[in-house]
């Protein structure tokens, strides 16, 4: 039989072997920062999302007391940026801004990608959401969602609506509206963001989900109709322009993008809920709220990480069920 002189120090050494990683990740947390952190883009410099990451950027250095830095990494859909970030060591130093485009569409959109967003990230913040707006040629006799559904439902004409491309969220919120309400309508894909939207306002095209940057002279010129806005809430920029939701009375429909601070994962707890914390109070402030608005963007009361992961989930899963459904599985 073992004595009392054994079995103590062996139980004392399991426990410190146990507590060892949680007594790790809390020192980590305590002196995080003490080196610069880099927030990956897949963007280029002057975009929405760089000119928001450089602003919380510049709040989070203040608070953090070190340099945070944006590294801007444009390319291969969106998933340039994801694949960097993927394979960095999970001490959070390196972060990831990413989009709906590359965390859920091009999962099933592309044959082949190189990252897991479930294994390979762990969320920080979502803290905006990017909506589109549904805009028809003036020419068309409609003014509202209802009066639009109508009109394709019971016109002899068919109608056709653009976008930038096949598999972008554009495509997909339209195709999403369309399986929604039994409608018909033909697609014309383009290969770049304005020429599909001046097209419709020149009449070539009827309509289409757009963004709200590139489309807002043209709303206020009168030379597109505003019907309604992709988002469950309304747009800043647009007050008078209702939900989908709201119009089509569907409150379950929303087709928007989003944007999401991410960590690779691994990452130690306490440093994820630092950081969380942090996005959480900056993108709160009255002026960061504003200037999201002004964006065409809508600002997020950022919900907890584990929130962030089941929203994303569902993404992923409404997402590729679509891409799926309209047959472009492994078609990039």
């Amino acid at each position: 039989m073992l004595s009392h002189r054994l079995i103590i120090p062996a139980l004392i050494a399991v426990f410190i072997a146990m507590l060892a990683p949680v007594l790790s990740d809390s020192s980590a947390a305590q002196a995080y920062p003490p080196n610069p952190i880099t927030v990956v883009l897949p963007l280029a410099a002057g975009s929405g999302m760089d000119t928001l990451a450089r602003l919380y950027g510049d709040r989070l250095s203040q608070s953090l007391g070190r340099v945070v830095v944006i590294d801007n990494r444009p390319g291969a859909s969106l998933m340039l940026a994801a694949n960097a970030v993927a394979v960095a060591p999970p001490d959070g130093y390196t972060l990831l801004v990413s989009t709906s485009s590359a965390m859920a569409i091009n999962l099933v959109l592309f044959k082949q990608v190189n990252y897991d967003p479930e294994r390979d990230f762990v969320p920080v913040a979502l803290y905006v959401k990017s909506p589109f707006v549904l805009v028809v040629n003036p020419s068309l006799p409609v003014r509202s969602v209802p009066e639009l559904i109508k009109y394709i439902k019971e016109g002899t004409t068919p109608l056709s609506y653009s976008t930038p491309g096949a598999g972008v969220a554009q495509h997909l919120s339209m195709e999403f509206m369309k399986q929604r309400f039994g409608l018909e309508i033909t697609h014309v894909p383009y290969r770049n963001t304005p020429q599909s939207i001046t097209d419709i306002a020149a009449g070539h095209v009827h309509l289409g989900f757009v963004e709200i940057g590139a489309s807002l002279p043209l709303i206020k010129d009168g030379k597109l109709r505003a019907l309604a806005v992709s988002s469950t809430t309304r747009l800043p920029m647009l007050p008078d322009v209702p939900p989908f939701a709201e119009a089509a009375n569907a409150p379950d429909f929303e087709a928007v993008s989003w944007h999401v601070l991410l960590a690779p994962a691994k990452t130690p707890r306490p440093i994820v809920d630092k950081l969380h914390g942090e996005m959480k109070r900056i993108v709160a402030a009255p002026d960061i709220k504003e200037k999201i608005a002004t964006l065409g963007l809508i600002p997020l009361d950022t919900p907890s990480v584990e929130d962030t992961a089941r929203y994303l989930k569902a993404e992923r899963e409404k997402w590729g069920a679509l891409v799926k459904k309209l047959g472009l599985e492994g078609t990039q």
